[in-house]
C-alpha cells in the first residue's frame, strides 16, 4: 500500500455525542485547520524545537495534498487539529524513518503525546519499518523524557539535537 493516496489510516476514540478525538491522515479537509494548528505553533514559540520544514500556511496545504510514501498524521476533533506527527524518509528511500510529533501546547502533559507517539510507531510499523529515528534537542526535557519512556535510544548528536532509535517488535 505504500504511495497509495487512496488509503486512509484512522483511529478514533468517540467521547460524545460532538466530541471525536481521531488520528487521521492529513487530507484537504484538514488544510485550515492544519494551517491554523502551524500558526498557534509558531505563535507558541515550538519552532525552537519543532522545525522539520516551514509551518506555514504554504505547507499545510502542500501536506494536506500530499501523495507520496512518507506518513502524516493528524490528531483532530471534527476539524481543530491538535497534533500533527509524521513518518517521512521513505520519498528519499532511506528505510527507517524520521519521526517528528508536535502538540497543541495546552495539552502538553496530558498523555495525548504518548497516545500519538504509539499510533505512529503502530503505522511504522504496519508500513513494515524495523526501527525509527528520531532527533530531539536536550533541553526539550519533556520529549526526551517520553521518548525514553517508549524505549528510544539515543546514541548521537546532529545539529545539536540527540539522535535516537527504536527498535519495533513484530
Amino acid at each position: 500500500m505504500p504511495g497509495d493516496c487512496e488509503f486512509v489510516q484512522e483511529w478514533h476514540w468517540q467521547m460524545s455525542a460532538n466530541k471525536r478525538l481521531e488520528c487521521r491522515t492529513s487530507a484537504p479537509e484538514f488544510t485550515a485547520g492544519l494551517a491554523q494548528f502551524f500558526d498557534n505553533l509558531r505563535m507558541a514559540g515550538v519552532e525552537k524545537f519543532f522545525h522539520p520544514h516551514p509551518l506555514t500556511t504554504e505547507e499545510a496545504v502542500r501536506l494536506s495534498n500530499y501523495c507520496g510514501n512518507d506518513l502524516y498524521y493528524l490528531l483532530v476533533d471534527n476539524t481543530t487539529v491538535l497534533g500533527y506527527g509524521m513518518l517521512r524518509g521513505w520519498d528519499r528511500g532511506y528505510e527507517v524513518p524520521s519521526l517528528g510529533i508536535a502538540l497543541d501546547p495546552s495539552l502538553q502533559g496530558s498523555g495525548y503525546g504518548l497516545m500519538f507517539m504509539q499510533f505512529l510507531q503502530a503505522a511504522a510499523r504496519w508500513r513494515g519499518a524495523n526501527r525509527i529515528r528520531l532527533k530531539v534537542y536536550r533541553d526539550n526535557k519533556r520529549a526526551v523524557s517520553l521518548y525514553e519512556s517508549l524505549g528510544y535510544v539515543f546514541q548521537d548528536e546532529q545539529d545539536g539535537q540527540l539522535v535516537g532509535f527504536l527498535e519495533l517488535k513484530s
